[in-house]
């Protein structure tokens, strides 16, 4: 199987996800949203957050697409991070747009993807200012990888809350 294909089904696997959880989350009170719930960014939102400002850093790493890829405020101002548990968005609403807004360029840029280019090299520096390079391939497994990891944490706190977040498995997704 391709990378290319792979890519394509965790793209469509992002999303699904993603707004599963923005439904459930929809029901939360703004209390149960913003409430610390043992995460490693305490909240739900927190959570939430940092993962949208872990994928908008990625993808600006692998296009330099700083119009798309960089997270504005309200007037469309730059943010300016100050870590990786920097909240982009406090207001719910916004922060959802912004959410499906990064999806749907994920998945424009997964369709864009070549084998080709997966196996060239990616060089970039991390928030701390490490310099890595390797495959661009490991550079996007990661950035699916690191999106499961933390949605597993926010289903985690959604059951604990008693919200039932459905069936999250991939096969599943890849059935429907």
């Amino acid at each position: 199987m391709s990378l290319v294909l792979h890519y394509a089904g965790m793209s469509r696997y992002n999303a699904w996800m993603n707004e599963k959880l923005l439904s459930v989350c929809d029901t939360l009170s703004d209390h149960e949203l913003r409430s610390n719930q043992g995460l490693f960014f305490k909240s739900v939102l927190a959570t939430l957050n940092h993962l949208l400002l872990a994928d908008r850093a990625w993808m600006l790493r692998f296009t330099k697409d700083r119009e798309r890829y960089v997270s504005r405020s309200a007037d469309g101002s730059p943010i300016q991070i100050t870590g990786l548990d920097h909240l982009l968005y406090d207001d719910w609403e916004a922060f959802k747009a912004e959410r499906r807004k990064t999806d749907a360029d994920i998945d424009a840029w997964v369709e864009e993807l070549e084998e080709q280019g997966l196996l060239a090299t990616i060089s970039y520096k991390t928030t701390t200012g490490l310099e890595f390079s390797h495959p661009m391939w490991q550079a996007v497994s990661h950035m699916f990888n690191h999106q499961t990891h933390h949605r597993g944490q926010v289903t985690a706190a959604l059951t604990r809350l008693g919200k039932d977040p459905g069936i999250t498995d991939l096969a599943i997704m890849f059935r429907g």
